[in-house]
């Protein structure tokens, strides 16, 4: 256990002096993921050195720290004990934090199988918009009624109030396993996806890159390799080297900068859409689609939104394109008085996800 220490209290103190002033905030933790939505803006309040696990019980299967605790540092203890962060955030740098973690809500290769950030957030402690520290959920699932603002924090990119502390449900990691690759056309390879996604395999994640199929089987040994037997395919050599490069981007297919890199995000069930195949990377069973292109802004957000999912402009920019798919106008209606509630003076990461946030 670590005691409370005077950091947190500084950091509420900046930010009432913030509201007091009318001066937007531009929180930070390890600053790795800045390039992520539109660009940062107003005083630099910085979360790196609010750092410390404040419980951690591996049979209760939760850990609570402060914001700034590198996630590398999280997950070299959870490790210890045999456990994980089963959504598999990226870990972009050594800097990033476990605050930008739950504040950017990206998850990794497992993200379809074991669920999203937010999935696996039990409670938050943030500093709101009224200069005040308010504790959000708790240490253990629960129903929930109205907002459920703990979840809500994940994915808010800091635009709803400064994260102090986070409590994570971990898992233990797999007793086993395999990673098998399948070279086969991209449509025969999202039909099995699909049909895997639906069966009892112990799928845990899947990508489709350059002509190949690559499927990670975890779970009891008998399972995962009977299971082996059913599907075929050649076991990876290395393949934690794989998925960890999937995760963090440092894969060969992130390298590319001439071109702006597209995430579409897609229900299940959406077929392959052809158009967008040329240059592409397909996770979580086709959920998750990664493109470079050049085509006009319009046809890809058009293309999302006709699969009902929606088409994120990662990395790169486009003069008056905002990174984040346009919200319809009921939804936006929601959002805008989320926001009003959480931030009321508008100071918190301003226009970090649409202009008028």
């Amino acid at each position: 256990m670590i005691a409370d220490n005077d950091i947190t209290s500084a950091l509420q103190a900046q930010v009432a002096a913030g509201i007091a002033a009318q001066e937007p905030l531009n929180i930070v933790g390890g600053g790795s993921k800045a390039f992520y939505g539109n660009p940062a803006s107003g005083k630099l309040l910085s979360t790196a050195e609010h750092t410390g696990i404040i419980a951690y019980e591996p049979s209760e299967l939760c850990i609570t720290t402060r914001a700034g605790t590198r996630l590398q540092d999280i997950e070299t203890l959870l490790a210890a004990n045999g456990q994980m962060l089963a959504f598999e955030p990226p870990c972009f740098s050594l800097a990033s934090t476990i605050g930008g973690v739950v504040a950017a809500g990206l998850s990794g290769p497992g993200r379809a199988w074991r669920g999203a950030v937010r999935d696996h957030v039990l409670g938050v402690r943030l500093v709101t918009g009224y200069g005040k520290t308010a504790s959000f959920g708790g240490q253990v699932m629960k129903n929930v009624a109205g907002y459920d603002i703990s979840r809500l924090i994940a994915g808010s990119m800091g635009t709803l109030g400064l994260i102090l502390e986070v409590s994570l449900k971990v898992l233990p990691r797999p007793a086993t396993e395999l990673t098998l690759t399948l070279e086969m056309p991209d449509q025969e390879a999202y039909e099995l996806a699909t049909t895997m996604r639906r069966s009892t395999f112990p799928l845990s994640a899947s990508c489709y890159f350059d002509g190949c199929l690559y499927l990670r089987l975890s779970g009891e040994p008998s399972h995962v390799f009977a299971s082996h037997r059913k599907i075929g395919g050649d076991p990876l050599n290395n393949p934690d080297q794989f998925w960890l490069a999937l995760r963090n981007q440092t894969h060969e297919f992130f390298q590319q900068y001439d071109r702006p890199l597209w995430r579409l995000s897609f229900p299940p069930a959406t077929s392959v859409v052809s158009r967008l195949e040329g240059n592409s990377m397909v996770e979580w069973g086709g959920s998750q689609r990664w493109v470079y292109t050049n085509i006009p802004v319009n046809l890809i957000r058009g293309i999302a939104q006709n699969g009902n999912g929606h088409a994120t402009l990662y990395r790169g920019s486009l003069p008056g394109v905002n990174p984040f798919q346009p919200l319809p106008a009921n939804l936006l209606a929601t959002q805008q008085r989320l926001k009003r509630a959480m931030d009321p003076h508008g100071i918190f990461n301003p226009a970090r996800m649409y202009k008028d946030w």
